[in-house]
């Protein structure tokens, strides 16, 4: 049995763009889900991996992605989910966390046959991300109380594609474990 890995998506944003307001709504509701997860991973010896968002800043890596989220005017949702020294980090410039990174590179140096994701945004980031690991192969879980989005709507219809077209597991964050991770 492979290891399972925590992927964290855009969760280190500074929420100076067009939908700020609407998403930090989201954010604050899937908080809580998020810390339980890094916990829970964390406590398991599971890979945590942030993949980020560069804002378009091609000279950005974590550290400066870090600092800016965490000056920006919502650091109180950044800090309490913030990067451990453990951590490992994949920057991203398109939607989905394995577009043009070495994110599946890192899973398969891992042992990850199975990916958690939590973040934001549903109905963007990880619907994509959720697709590209179906099509990699690797068992695809969603935390539904660790995901934010901008539509409610789209997000719900995301969810269903996922389940359906791509047989990602739904479940609540209190429900997902990473005993495997040990078994390797």
């Amino acid at each position: 049995m492979g290891r399972t890995a925590l992927i964290v998506i855009d969760m280190l944003n500074t929420y100076k763009h067009e939908d700020a307001e609407v998403l930090v709504q989201s954010v604050r509701k899937a908080l809580p889900g998020v810390k339980a997860l890094l916990k829970r991973a964390r406590d398991a010896d599971a890979p945590v991996v942030y993949v980020n968002d560069n804002f378009g800043r091609w000279r950005s890596d974590h550290g400066e992605i870090l600092d800016a989220a965490l000056s920006g005017p919502r650091a109180d949702l950044v800090e309490p989910i913030a990067p451990d020294e453990e951590s490992l980090f994949v920057v991203k410039a398109r939607h989905s966390v394995f577009y043009e990174t070495p994110l599946a590179y890192l899973l398969g140096q891992l042992g990850a046959t199975r990916v958690v994701l939590c973040g934001q945004v549903t109905e963007q980031c990880v619907l994509y991300s959720a697709l590209d690991a179906h099509i990699r192969h690797l068992d695809v879980v969603v935390a539904l109380d660790a995901i934010a989005h901008i539509d409610g709507d789209l997000a719900g219809a995301a969810l269903r594609m996922m389940q359906r077209n791509m047989a990602a597991e739904l479940r609540p964050s209190g429900e997902i474990t990473f005993e495997d991770a040990r078994s390797d």
